[in-house]
C-alpha cells in the first residue's frame, strides 16, 4: 500500500473516534442517540479528506502518520471543547477550518522551504517582534499575571505561538553556518569539551531572550520552551553534550535568580511549591487553579469518571475548575477518561515527535535535518510545559495543550508547524534523483 493510501486510511479511525466521542456526549446530555453524531463525523472525515488531497497533490512522499495523528488530537479538542461549551467548540471548528486551509497554502506556496534560509534574519525579527508585541501599550493583554495576548480591534491573537516558528527557523539557519566553527573551536578541560569562549554569544543571546521572556513577559513556559528548543539545536548541531549541559545549567542559574529577586516570578514558584497553602490558595493569581486541577486529576482515578460526568459548575454556576477549555483541558481529560485515557491521548503526541525526529534523520542537508529537529522539539516542549504544569511538575504557565486546547492562535500554529515538517519529509523520502 501506498504511503498516501496509508494515509487515507488513518484517518477513519480519527472520524470514528469524534463519532463516539459525540455520541456519548449526546447520550450523557438527554438519553437518546443522535444521527448528529454520525453527520459531525462525516464532516471531519471530509475536511480530513480535503487535507489529505493537499498532501497527495503537493507533498506526494511525505510522511503518511503525521496528518492523522493531528486528526485524533484534534478530534480529542473538539470533542472535549463540545462537552464544555457548544459555542466554544463551534468557533474551534472553524479555526480547525482556517487552519486547513493556512496548511494546505504552506504546502503549496513554500515547496522550495530552503528559502527561508535566506531570509534567516528578517525571520528573526519577525519573530522577536511577535514575542514582545503583548507589552506594548494599548494593544498588549495580560492573562494571570503573563502577557500573551495582543488586540487589534475585533481580533486578538497569541503572537507567541507563530514566534516559536520564526525563531526555530532563524535558529536552524544560523547554526547551519557555524556548527562546524563551534566543533573546530571546542577544547576540552577537566574531560568536558567546551566551546570557545567567543563562541558563547548567540548562547548568552537566547539565555537573555529566554530570561526576558521570563522577566518582561512573565511566561516561564514559553521561556523554557524557546530556550529548550534552542539546546536541543544546539546538541543535533555540535553533537556535543557538554553545550546543551552548559545551556541548562545557565538557565537554571537565571530562573532560581529571578525566582529570588522578582516578585511575580516568586509568587509563581511559591504557588507551585506548595498549592494547598491556605495564604495562596485564595489569593488573587494564587494557588487555587493548579490546586483544582489536581484533585480533578485525582477523582479520575484509573479509567475515569465517565465521559461527561465531571463536575465543572457548583449549583450557582461558579466554575470548580478555572479554564476548563484552554489551560486545565488536560485535567478535564484526565477526570473523565482517567489515566488511562489521559496516557492514551500523551502516546498519539509521543508518536508525532517520534514521526518527527525521524523526519529529521532522515533529512539530507543540515538546514532541514535541523529545521525539522527544531519544530519537533519546541511541539514536544509545549506538550511537557503544559501537561507538566498542570500535573504539578513545573510551575504551572498559560501554554496551550497542540490541537487539543481551545484557541485560534495555537491551531493555525501548528498547522503552519506541521506544514512544515511534511516539506521536509517529502523532500528527505523522495527518490535519490527526483531532489
Amino acid at each position: 500500500m501506498s504511503a498516501r493510501n496509508r494515509e487515507l486510511l488513518a484517518l477513519v479511525p480519527a472520524s470514528l473516534l469524534l463519532t463516539a466521542g459525540f455520541a456519548a456526549i449526546f447520550i450523557q446530555q438527554s438519553g437518546v442517540q443522535s444521527d448528529v453524531s454520525l453527520t459531525y463525523g462525516a464532516v471531519f472525515l471530509g475536511l480530513c479528506f480535503a487535507g489529505h488531497l493537499a498532501i497527495r497533490f503537493t507533498l506526494p512522499h511525505a510522511d503518511p502518520y503525521l496528518f492523522p495523528l493531528v486528526a485524533v488530537l484534534a478530534c480529542f479538542g473538539l470533542v472535549v471543547i463540545y462537552r464544555l461549551d457548544e459555542d466554544l467548540a463551534r468557533e474551534q471548528a472553524q479555526w480547525f477550518v482556517v487552519g486547513l486551509v493556512l496548511f494546505a497554502a504552506t504546502m503549496v506556496f513554500l515547496r522550495d522551504f530552503r528559502v527561508l534560509e535566506r531570509y534567516r534574519y528578517t525571520v528573526a525579527a519577525a519573530g522577536l517582534l511577535l514575542l514582545l508585541l503583548p507589552r506594548v501599550p494599548g494593544i498588549g493583554q495580560q492573562v494571570n499575571g503573563a502577557y500573551l495576548g495582543v488586540e487589534l480591534g475585533p481580533v486578538s491573537f497569541q503572537p507567541a505561538e507563530f514566534g516559536k516558528i520564526a525563531i526555530v527557523i532563524f535558529l536552524a539557519a544560523y547554526l547551519r553556518d557555524t556548527r562546524q566553527v563551534l566543533i573546530l573551536g571546542a577544547r576540552r578541560f577537566l574531560g568536558v569539551t567546551i566551546p570557545p569562549l567567543k563562541h558563547f554569544g548567540p548562547l548568552l543571546v537566547v539565555w537573555g531572550g529566554a530570561m526576558l521572556m521570563l522577566v518582561f513577559i512573565r511566561d516561564l513556559g514559553s521561556s523554557l520552551m524557546f530556550f529548550g528548543g534552542f539546546l536541543a539545536l544546539l546538541y543535533v548541531a555540535t553533537n556535543r553534550l557538554s553545550f546543551a549541559v552548559i545551556g541548562m545549567g545557565m538557565f537554571a542559574v537565571g530562573a532560581w535568580f529571578f525566582a529570588s529577586t522578582v516578585g511575580h516570578v516568586e509568587d509563581r514558584i511559591a504557588t507551585w511549591r506548595d498549592p494547598f497553602d491556605p495564604q495562596l490558595y485564595d489569593k488573587p493569581g494564587g494557588s487555587y487553579q493548579i490546586a483544582q486541577s489536581l484533585f480533578a486529576q485525582a477523582d479520575g482515578g484509573l479509567f475515569g469518571t465517565g465521559f461527561g460526568q465531571a463536575t465543572l459548575n457548583l449549583p450557582t454556576g461558579q466554575s470548580i475548575l478555572p479554564a476548563p477549555h484552554t489551560d486545565l483541558i488536560y485535567a478535564v481529560i484526565t477526570n473523565e477518561l482517567g489515566l488511562a485515557g489521559a496516557c492514551g491521548l500523551l502516546l498519539v503526541y509521543l508518536l508525532f515527535v517520534e514521526r518527527g525526529f525521524a523526519t529529521a534523520v532522515r533529512a539530507q542537508d543540515s538546514f532541514s535535518k535541523l529545521l525539522a529537529t527544531g519544530l519537533t522539539a519546541v511541539f514536544a516542549l509545549q506538550v511537557f510545559v503544559i501537561v507538566g504544569g498542570v500535573t504539578k511538575v513545573i510551575p504551572l504557565t498559560g501554554v496551550t495543550l497542540p490541537f487539543v486546547s481551545y484557541g485560534g492562535s495555537s491551531i493555525l500554529a501548528n498547522f503552519i508547524l506541521l506544514a512544515l515538517l511534511l516539506l521536509v519529509s517529502d523532500r528527505a523520502r523522495r527518490p535519490e534523483r527526483t531532489r
